[in-house]
Formats: structure tokens, C-alpha cells, sequence
């Protein structure tokens, strides 16, 4: 496990950087979407822009699955009161996403991008689910399973052998393969349409990467030079193949389903990557005063940049958009956007009861 320094005792180091770097992902895979995703779908203009989301997306898509195993490996097994726990998680995650979630239906319409009747749409509609202005906020919405899951977790983790829980986890990688099984045969193992909870419905999705976590803090204390050589044997088998599928998908795809076929991240490529990035950043433990102070203080707030950074990322497209080859916009609304998110974010940290709005 991951030591911390005097310096900082009460910190994990590595996942300071987990949650920097994942968060910088998450949102060049969002300015990868203005150039392959339109108003009706499917947009892609040129061959040129499909390679590029090729490359670039598909490098960072293991973003997700490493903000759900940097939570698992913080909180479990969890250590307090249950009641607790919940409490915390309630004022750190659900209270900045509903009011986020408010933001999103409603701001648009003070700066005449959709009207009234839409406005009220999207209130409405936020009974139920995201809008399509706040699509990347699916990920609040598996995070809160994931948590109200944990303390079910929390006591089979403390107990299970390690036999047993690598036994979990290879049940659960098989599972990664199911929606590319299901090009060919729809239904398998029980499914049918009365009932989709197939044969290992129950060891599938994010909570492997729960186990994940969990399996390499307690299990997994490899040397440098061993973790860079896995990490970067996995990541690069896994990237190969997401990249490789994804061009294949650019040139056939007729949905946008189809096209993200190998970017889904419970595929057992993503699975790859992320194990390999994983262990990878594990074994950062680089602590300049300077550095890592602000290392620090971005992980502190990667949640609510994450949260608002969507409204910042259009604005950077429409400045940059249009005046760059692909590579470079991409890149260049990104690093804007990290940086004008955290900037905002960290302006609104000094309100009084910040917490509630950025977490």
C-alpha cells in the first residue's frame, strides 16, 4: 500500500495526482465530443477528425473508472458508522449535484440558448434523469449506487480471503466481454425479455472496480519498475484495441451506440487500461512543497470542476473552434477549461457554505 510522507501523513499522495490527472481526462474526452457528436447524432465531418477521436478519446477513456477506484480505494472497507458515512457523502456529493443539476436546466435560458417551454422541460425532466445539457452528470447518478452499495460491500471485504475475492474478480473481467458477445448472440445465459439479469448480471458494472481498488491497496505492493512495465503493457493492449475498434466504428457506425462501441467502461479493454494507469499512478509519490500544494488543492476540487465544467468547455469551442487542426482544438478547449474550472471553482470555494456548491 502506498505510504504517505511526513510532509503530508494524512494524505494519500498518489491519489492527490489520480484525481488531477482523471479529472484533466475526463474533460479532453469531452472536447473530443464536438467532433464526432451533432445535434441528431453521429457527426463526424471528415475522416481526419474521426482518427484523431481515435486517438486522443480513446487514450483517455479510462478516466471514469479511475475517479470509482480512487473513492474505493479512500473508503473501503468502510471504518465508522454507517449513518455516518451516508451523511458525509450526502453533503460532499448529492447536495452540489442537484444544484449543478438546477444550473444546467436553467441557465441556458438567461443567455437565450433555449426558451421557456424548454426551461421547464428540463425542470421537469430532472425528476427522473440528467438533461441533455448535463449529460456528463450520468456519473453522479452511479456514483450514488456505488455508495449506497458500499456498506453491503464493506463487510464482505473485510473478510473474504484473497482467493475468493480474485475469484470475484475474474468472474467479474468475463462480464466485460458481454456487450461484445452480444453482437452475435443478444441474449445469453438466462437473459430473455422478461428477464435481463443474466447468469453474472450481479458480479457486473462499476462495483468490480470497487473490488478492484480494494484488491490492489491490500494485495498488490509491486516495485517501480514491475508496475511500469505491467501498468504499460496493460494500458497499451487496451488502448489498441479501443482506438483500433473505434476507427473501424468510425467508418460504419450509423449510431452513436455503434460508434462508442469499444469506449464503454465496463469493456474489458477500458478494464485494461485503467488497471494499467492505476498502477502506474500508484507510484507517485513526487511532494515539492510548491507542486504538490497544488496538486493538492486541485483534487480537492476535482468534483466540482467536474460538475461545472461543461458550462465553461462550450464557451472555449465557441472561442477556438474553427481556427486549429482537430489535434490542437481538442487539446487546447481542454487545458482552458481545466484551468477556467478550477479558477471558478476555487473562487467559489471562499463563499460562506461552499461545500454545498462545489463539494
Amino acid at each position: 500500500m502506498q505510504t504517505n510522507s511526513a510532509l503530508h501523513p494524512e494524505r494519500i499522495v498518489f491519489l492527490d495526482y489520480l484525481r488531477v490527472i482523471a479529472c484533466f481526462m475526463v474533460i479532453i474526452v469531452h472536447s473530443c465530443e464536438f467532433f464526432f457528436i451533432g445535434e441528431n447524432g453521429i457527426n463526424i465531418r471528415t475522416l481526419n477528425d474521426g482518427f484523431w477521436v481515435s486517438i486522443i478519446d480513446s487514450m483517455f477513456r479510462a478516466s471514469v473508472p479511475l475517479f470509482v477506484m480512487a473513492s474505493s480505494y479512500l473508503l473501503l472497507p468502510l471504518k465508522g458508522d454507517t449513518v455516518v458515512f451516508y451523511k458525509k457523502r450526502f453533503v460532499r456529493v448529492l447536495i452540489p449535484f442537484v444544484i449543478w443539476s438546477l444550473l444546467y436546466a436553467i441557465l441556458p435560458y438567461t443567455w437565450n440558448e433555449i426558451s421557456l417551454s424548454v426551461m421547464k422541460s428540463n425542470l421537469i425532466h430532472l425528476l427522473y434523469n440528467f438533461n441533455n445539457a448535463s449529460g456528463h452528470l450520468w456519473f453522479v447518478y452511479m456514483l450514488i449506487g456505488l455508495y449506497l452499495f458500499m456498506p453491503v460491500l464493506s463487510p464482505w471485504l473485510k473478510e473474504v480471503p484473497r482467493k475468493l475475492e480474485k475469484w470475484f474478480l475474474v468472474v467479474w473481467f468475463l462480464t466485460t466481454f458481454s456487450h461484445y458477445i452480444k453482437l452475435f448472440v443478444p441474449d445469453i445465459l438466462g437473459e430473455c425479455y422478461w428477464n435481463e439479469f443474466g447468469t453474472f448480471w450481479y458480479f457486473s458494472g462499476f462495483i468490480g472496480y470497487l473490488v478492484l481498488a480494494h484488491y490492489v491497496r491490500i494485495y498488490i505492493d509491486w516495485s517501480l519498475k514491475k508496475s511500469l512495465i505491467v501498468g504499460l503493457t496493460l494500458f497499451l493492449i487496451g488502448y489498441a484495441f479501443t482506438s483500433t475498434v473505434y476507427y473501424h466504428q468510425v467508418q460504419v457506425a450509423t449510431e452513436l451506440q455503434q460508434l462508442e462501441l469499444s469506449w464503454r467502461f465496463n469493456s474489458f479493454n477500458v478494464v485494461l487500461m485503467t488497471i494499467g494507469l492505476f498502477l502506474i499512478i500508484k507510484k507517485i509519490n513526487f511532494q515539492s512543497p510548491t507542486l504538490y500544494k497544488l496538486v493538492q488543492d486541485i483534487s480537492k476540487l476535482s468534483y466540482g470542476m467536474y460538475l461545472a465544467h461543461i458550462f465553461i468547455l462550450n464557451f472555449a469551442y465557441r472561442i477556438f473552434g474553427g481556427y486549429f487542426s482537430t489535434p490542437i482544438t481538442i487539446f487546447l478547449i481542454g487545458t482552458v477549461t481545466y484551468v477556467v474550472s478550477y479558477i471558478v471553482i476555487k473562487a467559489l470555494s471562499f463563499l460562506p457554505k461552499s461545500k454545498y456548491i462545489v463539494g
